[in-house]
């Protein structure tokens, strides 16, 4: 048998991505938040750089001031100290504000912005040695180690290009003014930070697409899930055959409920049963309101004889309202002639008097393109 992790030849689901999501499994790059902070902090350096130079050298002439009362006074130190921080940490605030809203928004660039109460549970398989030791001698620690070989012999090689670049200027700063010297030094920093910017983009442009690549490779799955993820979605055979089974069992229960409601049950008088609802005061036709065969039609007379309908045996009648009527429609024009004495002989029974002599039954005529046997098929056929 092939290893399982070589069947894993198909692309994973929508189901089983949002369920990786819902572990706190997504897809990131250390390295891209890394690159965008630095470029950031490069571009804020840039257009801030000389009010920055500006406002350091105010600020060291003021920390190497000290007015007669400061010296005086030890108790004030603290305060004075506070303070001075205090104020560089306003001038470094814009730097930090915008580092750290690039950092959060280029962590979700790889994989999007999704919060899960599962990845801030405990996962005690962490702390199984064997599970350690597979973590530091796996592909993923692999790749982390040559990634990290990778970033520390670039950026190594731009450090030491900078250092050879710069040394001469950097012996100089030494016979400048104070002024001069933090011009020419945040010079040399915004220079050295935009080339070490671009190695790290370098990195990130490469760690990015493959820790993409990676996750959806880990996330692949088998022919044999698609199918089971498939059965779990659509519903396995005998839980549908349940829910259908439940449903037809709810809309015959209302059916059975309206034959309360009906003027008559036609009978075959055994396998099937109609039950018929006409308003004399419509210009309609009468109504079919609930039909079944064997156990429902059984269930239908039942209800009848609770409820005091009254039932009526024409089997003909009976099996042609049943194949060609549906529930709460009316009944075809052709079957007109032969339901018409029926409902006429059922209402003249609730109005027999005493001395009044009865309706005769009548014996309903159905047409030949209407006889239908016990299995539905036309007689005449």
């Amino acid at each position: 048998m092939s290893d399982d992790s070589a069947e894993r030849t198909e692309e994973p689901t929508g189901r089983r991505l949002s369920k990786a999501i819902e572990e706190g499994d997504v897809a990131r790059s250390m390295e891209l938040p890394a690159a965008a902070v630095m470029i950031a902090g490069a571009v804020t350096m840039a257009l801030m750089g000389s009010w920055w130079v500006s406002r350091f050298a105010q600020q060291m002439r003021a920390g190497f001031t000290f007015d007669r009362k400061t010296l005086d006074t030890p108790t004030l130190l603290p305060t004075t100290f506070l303070y001075a921080v205090g104020e560089g940490l306003l001038v470094v605030l814009p730097l930090m504000v915008v580092t750290a809203v690039v950092a959060i928004a280029a962590s979700g660039v790889t994989g999007g912005f999704h919060f899960s109460a599962k990845a801030f549970a405990p996962k005690f398989s962490k702390l199984s040695p064997i599970s350690g030791v597979k973590r530091m001698f796996g592909t993923h620690a692999l790749v982390e180690l040559i990634k990290a070989i990778g970033k520390f012999s670039v950026v190594s090689l731009v450090l030491w290009w900078l250092i050879n670049r710069y040394l001469v200027e950097l012996m100089r700063l030494a016979n400048m003014g104070l002024e001069p010297a933090l011009g020419a030094t945040g010079e040399m920093i915004m220079q050295s930070v935009i080339w070490l910017t671009l190695s790290l983009l370098v990195i990130a442009a490469i760690d990015a697409p493959y820790q993409r690549w990676s996750y959806f490779k880990k996330l692949r799955m088998t022919k044999q899930e698609i199918k089971d993820e498939m059965k779990d979605s659509e519903g396995r055979p005998e839980v549908k055959q349940q829910i259908r089974r439940r449903q037809r069992e709810m809309s015959n229960a209302r059916m059975i409920a309206k034959v309360k409601d009906a003027d008559v049950v036609i009978t075959n008088p055994e396998h099937f049963a109609v039950a018929l609802s006409y308003d004399p005061t419509a210009d309609g036709a009468p109504i079919l309101l609930a039909k079944g065969a064997d156990h429902i039609a059984a269930r239908i007379r039942e209800e009848a004889r609770q409820n005091g309908v009254e039932m009526f045996s024409s089997p003909q009648l009976a099996r042609a309202l049943y194949f060609t009527t549906e529930v709460d429609q009316p009944i075809p024009e052709s079957l007109y002639h032969a339901v018409a004495p029926v409902i006429a002989y059922v209402f003249s029974l609730a109005q027999v008097r005493p001395g009044v002599e009865p309706m005769a039954k009548p014996n309903p005529e159905v047409p030949p393109s209407m006889r239908f046997d016990a299995e539905g098929r036309l007689e005449s056929a």
